[in-house]
């Protein structure tokens, strides 16, 4: 990917959604674009307008902390838009570019025994692309539609939603869905420019997805630890589960764990869904009936 591209767009996304008025300053004069001048942003950084306009050109080579934090005020960065903003300057700093070591394809054995020890909630391990590697068995019933959808291949988030028409009957809130993912993919962007799975996952949405475009050109980030999502499950319907992720920092990878609150249809129907899939898991397939080895796909 390329990085100078990436930081101009992102300091001049960020600048846009800036009125004067927020940063408390006078507004005067006919603006051509929305937001800070690029002249406001230096003074609100302690800066010249020419050091600004030379990082909003993209090139954050040797830029120390000190400005970082600047800009990041200047810009009202929240904590992840910051963390992005130091992933863009430290893959733009001279030396020998040195990628990340990259993530785990498959998960190790012990990782996939703790997803296997979750038997009351769906769980499942990722990567920075959305590839979903692994999942217990009520995991694997919930994205049940994504797993159909990848034929065999690996599942992965952004093509289901972007790609699939199932996906707006999938999610529950679909923009909202959509949205995230795009801000997900954006971050990891940031954190590894030189990931070619990732490159040619963008370029095939970009070139596939109007809807992936437009998001795209926003350019904004976000890291998804807590919070709720709905779902609207082939199966048993609508589901509003709230769920928790875990960094494993020695794979670089994520495990995310869904669950429900205490005494609500979401319980009842979740507990369903574990019924089906056990169903299903535990039914002769047509192989198996004919004498072969059954398949372990919900």
């Amino acid at each position: 990917m390329d990085n100078r591209s990436e930081i101009r767009e992102f300091l001049t996304s960020r600048r846009a959604k800036i009125r004067p008025q927020q940063a408390g300053l006078p507004s005067y004069g006919t603006r051509r674009v929305p937001g800070l001048r690029r002249a406001e942003v230096a003074q609100l950084a302690g800066v010249s307008v020419e050091y600004y306009s030379r990082l909003e050109r993209g090139d954050l080579s040797g830029v120390s902390d000190h400005v970082l934090d600047a800009l990041a005020r200047a810009l009202r960065l929240n904590d992840e838009e910051r963390t992005h903003l130091e992933d863009l300057a430290r893959a733009a700093s001279p030396g020998p570019r040195r990628r990340r070591r990259p993530a785990s394809r498959q998960v190790r054995p012990p990782v996939q025994r703790l997803l296997d020890s979750i038997t009351d909630a769906p769980a499942f391990v990722m990567n920075g692309r959305g590839d979903i590697l692994a999942t217990n068995i009520l995991g694997r019933a919930l994205y049940a539609p994504m797993f159909e959808a990848a034929r065999g291949a690996i599942p992965n988030h952004a093509r289901f939603i972007f790609l699939d028409p199932r996906s707006h009957g999938f999610w529950g809130d679909w923009d909202r869905a959509a949205d995230d993912t795009v801000a997900l993919l954006h971050a990891q962007a940031g954190r590894d420019p030189y990931d070619k799975d990732l490159t040619d996952l963008i370029g095939e949405l970009s070139t596939r997805s109007d809807d992936f475009r437009a998001r795209w050109a926003r350019h904004d980030v976000r890291q998804h630890h807590l919070g709720s999502k709905p779902f609207h499950h082939p199966v048993v319907g609508d589901l509003q589960l709230t769920y928790e992720s875990l960094d494993l920092t020695a794979d670089g990878l994520t495990l995310v764990a869904y669950g429900t609150e205490p005494g609500g249809d979401s319980e009842d129907k979740l507990r369903l869904l574990a019924s089906w899939a056990a169903a299903e898991i535990s039914a002769p397939q047509p192989y198996e009936a004919a004498g072969g080895r059954r398949s372990d796909q919900v």
